[in-house]
């Protein structure tokens, strides 16, 4: 039977703790050779929905041999570059039926090839940003670190919180973002969630100062961290490809990523001017910090848990650390889609359907 699950379900099923654990463990694989993944891919075409508008079909896919699963995510969506508060954003519409968005991944079994379950995304996705955002912290925030700034209110910065309190011993939190309704119902929603009573602040500076990490959660295309806010000890980290430009990553004393394929592969129909092609934000930080010599997550991980060599990390309290995280990998959606799947069984969720519904007895 094929597993049909529910993002409600899967909130109540799946820890933050769970999704930094599987993540690490599945880092550490990849680092070793045992798991792979395919680059994202984005298809980008006009959309009947807005003449500003385009149509973007993204997928993304990876295996995880340890857990016997392989996943896809694949997304199916109308996105707008609207100006909010002077800066392009990139904004996905719920442009389907009921105002809904189409994000959808397949899970799979290595040992027999079924789909073993279908689920959406929208649970999952800022769940595995936010916990490999704490990851790389855990590898390079000084372990004392207490004081933290988030730059964003949306629903990626509500999983940083979440995440970032599993990893390190914080005591403070301060939150910006443009919006000032958006800041304090982020503060009022998010402290007893995480514990600790989240401060909304009028500005970046003033969020920022003092702070031993930086999460930057937010969809501008424009830089929302200076260099003159860089303090000793900081460790920064970023979501998306221009959060953090290369004026700041070129003066930080320890960058790391997620990957070195950095930028999606793009297509795109003839005279679409796509905002995140290369030649955008993505493509130039990562011409400016040489993207490809950085040392990895799943490279740090290695080193943190078997001791393997001189660490790639921090050395020093007073370094200045960076972790960049701009692009997802469809690895992240495998490995916790595993444990997504393991507890639905154990708990009896979701829906069965025949697995021969999705299988076939022709070769194809």
């Amino acid at each position: 039977m094929t597993l049909i699950l529910s993002n409600a379900e899967i909130a109540n099923i799946v820890t933050m703790e769970e999704c930094i654990d599987a993540l690490e463990g599945s880092f550490i694989d990849l680092a070793k050779g045992h798991g792979a993944f395919r680059r994202r891919s984005d298809i980008n075409t006009r959309t009947g929905y807005s003449p500003d508008g385009m149509y973007v079909l993204k997928s993304m896919d990876g295996v995880v041999p340890a857990s016997g699963v392989a996943a896809i995510r694949i997304n199916s969506d109308v996105i707008t570059f609207p100006k909010v508060d002077g800066s392009l954003r990139r904004v996905r519409v719920p442009a389907a039926p009921n105002n809904r968005y189409t994000g959808l991944v397949l899970l799979f079994s290595t040992d027999t090839g079924e789909p073993l379950a279908i689920f959406p995304d929208g649970v999952i996705q800022p769940m595995r940003v936010a916990a490999t955002s704490a990851l790389g912290a855990k590898c390079l925030a000084r372990e004392d670190a207490a004081d933290v700034a988030i730059l964003g209110s949306g629903w990626q910065a509500r999983a940083q919180a979440r995440a970032i309190v599993r990893v390190r011993p914080i005591k403070r939190i301060r939150c910006y973002s443009p919006n000032e309704v958006k800041r304090r119902s982020f503060a009022v929603e998010m402290s007893p969630i995480v514990g600790i009573g989240i401060e909304p602040v009028d500005a970046p500076e003033a969020a920022v100062e003092g702070a031993e990490i930086v999460l930057c959660a937010t969809n501008s295309t424009i830089a929302v961290f200076k260099p003159p806010w860089i303090e000793k000890g900081m460790h920064l980290s970023s979501i998306q490809p221009a959060e953090l430009g290369p004026d700041v990553v070129r003066i930080v004393d320890v960058t790391a990523t997620l990957s070195r394929d950095c930028d999606p592969v793009y297509i795109t129909t003839h005279g679409l001017c796509v905002p995140e092609e290369p030649g955008g934000g993505i493509q130039n930080l990562a011409h400016e910090v040489e993207w490809s010599s950085l040392v990895t997550l799943p490279e740090l991980l290695v080193e943190q848990r078997c001791g393997r060599g001189a660490s790639r990390g921090r050395t020093t309290r007073d370094q200045v650390t960076c972790f960049l995280n701009p692009m997802g990998l469809g690895y992240q959606f495998a490995a916790v889609g595993a444990v997504v799947y393991r507890r639905a069984k154990e708990r009896c969720c979701g829906r069965e359907l025949p697995t021969d519904w999705f299988t076939e007895t022709e070769m194809p």
